[in-house]
This record gives C-alpha cells, structure tokens and sequence, in this order.
C-alpha cells in the first residue's frame, strides 16, 4: 500500500488496511444506505461505543459496529504489547468523529440545506477520512507514542489537515463520479456556485483547482520544514496526498485504467 512503503511494514501495511476498507463501508451507509433517524442512532452508538443501542439498527448497521469494535480492539491489543500505550480511546473517538462528520452531511442533503463553502470544508476535511487513517497510520507506525503527540494528532495539525483537503477536493471535483451511485453527496463546486451566484462551473473548477494547488504547497512546507512528527509519519501524510490522483482517475467506463493498476503492483 502507498501511504506505508517501507518493506519493513508489511503488518503495519496489512492493520491499515483495516481501518481504510471500514472507512469506505460506513461512507455507503451514511451516503447510500441508511436512514437518517438510523444514523443518528448508530453515530450515537459510535460516539459511546455503546452495544446495547444497536438493538434497534438494521443488521448491517449491527455487522459493521461489531468490526469496527473488533478490528480496533485487535490493533489496541497490538500496540499496547508491543509498546506499553494503549490507543483505544483516542482510535474510538477518530472513528466518532468520522461518523459525527458523516452525519452533519447525512442532514445537510437530507434537509436540502447547501453550506457555504467555508463550512462544507471544515466537516469536509474531517469527513475525507485522512485524519482517522493518519492517526491509526501513527499509531501502527508505533514512534514516539506518547498522549501529548496523540492529542496532537487529535487537533487535525497542517500536516494532516493539508493531505484531507487535497483529498476531498479532488473528489469532489468529479473525476471519479459514479453515475450509477444514488448517493446524496453534495460537493464543493455544488456549495460554490451557490455561495457565489452567477459563476459557472468552469470558474468553480478552476477555484478548487487553486484550492488544491495551495494544499499542496502548504502540505510540502509541512513535510520539508521542523515538525513534532517523526519522518516516517511525515511521508506518510505525504504518500497518502500523491496517492489522491490515482483515486480518483477512472476512465469514462469508471474504471482505473490499466497502467495505473499496474503502478499499484
């Protein structure tokens, strides 16, 4: 996998993995699948990690608490062994945050409400996911684990927050839409040509563009500048930005076209 490259964390690489597959599953829930009353209840089921509220959720609701409560146990257990740090409060509360995040959009476009711009992209850069897979990537990484630098990560830093706005505004600009998703993902260019009346969709474009193009500037500042991270995290945030383009590239068939699998190889 991208974000992790050295060949010494093969089982770091394969605990990632975890987290990021769970990360696309509750996305459908909360975008596809789910009621809103549903969600509700099941963030707050998240949010106190609570296995008694899930009585009144659907079944997959119930299957896919029940792996996140295992997949985080499993990787708590690992840690703490290994280092003598246990990071199952800081790893559930990334995981309600991302369900919270979820859910503030769940009622946005159930209500028919389009944020501003402004507030589209501070639920966005916590709703992109970066933030809980960086947290557990430093976690499994398992350098210099203390509260202070967890509680730092917490807090969404450049380094991190950089990475999630590269990522949410690429896929919002609509390179990868699936046109046969009944999803109600609203996005950017959606909130900016609403915010910003008369503009077209070419000059929001090319806005998120810009957008971009200034995460990246301040993502690689981040990186090449002093920071409290150690190296490794540091690359880490940087490999999961240069992973966004090969995301998000399908062809007209939504599909990654051939070469592109075959750089994942």
């Amino acid at each position: 996998m991208k974000i992790l490259q050295d060949p010494t964390l093969t089982e770091q690489r394969l605990d990632l993995t975890k987290p990021i597959s769970l990360v696309y599953v509750i996305d459908d829930i909360f975008d596809v699948y789910g009621e809103l009353e549903e969600l509700t209840i099941f963030t707050r089921v998240v949010e106190r990690w609570d296995h008694k509220g899930l009585k009144t959720l659907p079944k997959y609701m119930r299957v896919c608490f029940e792996a996140l409560d295992m997949i985080t146990t499993e990787i708590s257990m690992k840690i703490y062994k290994s280092h003598g740090w246990n990071p199952t409060y800081a790893l559930r509360q990334s995981w309600a945050s991302l369900c919270k995040a979820f859910l503030v959009e769940a009622k946005w476009f159930n209500s028919g409400y389009l944020p501003t711009t402004e507030e589209y992209m501070k639920n966005g850069v916590v709703s992109s996911g970066v933030h809980l897979v960086m947290l557990h990537a430093y976690i499994l990484l398992g350098e210099e684990l203390t509260k202070e630098k967890v509680e730092l990560i917490e807090s969404n830093p450049g380094i991190v927050s950089s990475a999630a706005t590269i990522l949410r505004l690429w896929d919002d600009l609509g390179s990868a839409k699936d046109e046969n998703q009944d999803g109600t993902d609203g996005s950017y260019v959606e909130c900016y040509l609403n915010e910003y009346k008369g503009s077209t969709v070419d000059e929001a474009r090319t806005h998120v563009a810009q957008k971009i193009s200034r995460a990246w500037k301040r993502l690689n500042r981040e990186c090449l500048n002093p920071c409290p991270f150690s190296r490794s995290f540091s690359k880490a945030c940087l490999n999961i930005a240069r992973t966004v383009p090969l995301m998000y590239s399908y062809d007209d068939d939504q599909r990654l076209p051939d070469e592109y699998l075959k750089s994942l190889m």
